[in-house]
């Protein structure tokens, strides 16, 4: 594809991602999962500085794809490092900025997710983004992190169609706002418990006696499992589950998850946050499966504590909340995950792709009347 087609297209598919009409989230619905209120939008957004953004490529019968950008706050992330934690709960993936992270305890740039053979231009795209800023006009190296899942079974992921401008359009377009879930960005050609799958977030809001703290996640949705909603076995009541004779229907996939909160937490406590979401996943009924890449980044956007590029200091002196004081977070966790996954297959519909492929929506009024039972 040319350049000046490529843009064309990009700005066709822009206009789409941001038109699109959310349907209706499970607390429509009157699901209510876990005992914590949600933030004003229920999304990731409800972190102060927060925002989301996406490109969203469908193009012909094949192209199923996008990207999806997570901003941490507002300054200059790599002028201001956020701390940061990433758990692997099942490695079968391509996450991009593991080991810096795992070692430095930081984040420098925005978040990407994307697909998985689209991982080396977005974190190229991000690199130049951190470049090109005029307070890095000195930086020689950059920790790009970007996430994946495969969505190879609706995408033509072998076209890798996503190019830097996709992903610069998606950081430059971040919203504070809602965040528009399901077939979008990231999440267009995804794939959840033989349902379409996609993005899907939500949020906590701690009660003042317990810190008054928000956790936000935002999750790529593309994994397998038996699903449950709110602890009722839908996926066994709709004969829809993983190990079953379809292809489409195995266990197999992936879930990017992203937790931000504003509580003060250092990257040793930030780790132990990210492996609570995977008990969210879990009571999705997702496995964690042998061909799953199930990451979670956590980050702690808690302003006295971000990391100065050029401190004034030799001393680094965090404000961090004590182990004593960390539960209710790790609950906020596992619920608000467990939300953003269950929004993700609510928000998402029916869709075609490569080679006359469709995968259907959750069929959410035989999924209603299932939970009134």
């Amino acid at each position: 594809m040319s350049s000046n087609r490529a843009l064309a297209v990009l700005s066709l598919l822009l206009f789409s991602s941001f038109g699109f009409s959310q349907e209706k989230r499970a607390r429509d619905y009157g699901i209510e999962i876990g005992i914590f209120n949600t933030g004003a939008f229920n999304a990731i957004t409800d972190v102060k500085g927060v925002a989301v953004g996406h490109t969203t490529l469908i193009e012909g019968d094949s192209i199923r794809t996008g990207v999806t950008a997570i901003i941490p706050h507002q300054k200059n992330i790599f002028q201001n490092k956020v701390p940061a934690a990433i758990y692997i709960a099942n490695g079968f993936g391509k996450l991009m900025g593991y080991s810096q992270v795992k070692e430095l305890g930081n984040i420098e740039t925005p978040i990407v997710l994307t697909n998985t053979l689209s991982v080396a231009e977005a974190a190229s795209a991000l690199i130049s983004y951190t470049l090109e800023q005029e307070e890095n006009k000195n930086v020689r190296s950059v920790n790009a992190v970007v996430g994946e899942t495969n969505d190879g079974y609706l995408n033509d992921i072998r076209g890798m169609h996503v190019q830097k401008a996709h992903v610069r359009s998606a950081i430059e377009n971040a919203s504070h706002k809602q965040v528009i879930e399901g077939n979008v960005g990231a999440g267009t050609g995804t794939i959840s418990f033989g349902f379409k799958g996609g993005i899907g977030t939500s949020s906590r809001v701690l009660p003042a006696s317990l810190g008054g703290y928000t956790v936000g996640v935002l999750v790529q949705s593309n994994f397998g499992g038996v699903l449950e909603i709110n602890g009722a076995p839908i996926g066994k009541a709709l004969q829809q589950f993983s190990f079953q004779d379809h292809v489409f229907n195995n266990a197999d996939g992936s879930c990017m998850i992203v937790v931000i909160t504003d509580a003060p937490l250092d990257a040793r406590n930030l780790e132990r946050v990210a492996k609570r979401a995977i008990m969210g996943l879990a009571k999705t009924g997702g496995i964690a499966s042998n061909g799953s890449g199930d990451y979670v980044i956590a980050l702690s956007v808690a302003e006295e504590n971000l990391i100065p590029y050029s401190p004034k200091s030799s001393i680094y002196r965090p404000l961090l909340l004590t182990n004593e004081a960390i539960s209710p977070v790790f609950l906020a966790t596992i619920e608000a995950t467990e939300e953003a996954i269950i929004n993700a297959l609510f928000a998402a519909q029916t869709l075609q792709g490569q080679k006359g492929r469709v995968i259907s929506e959750l069929p959410v009024d035989r999924v209603l009347k299932l939970m009134n039972k």
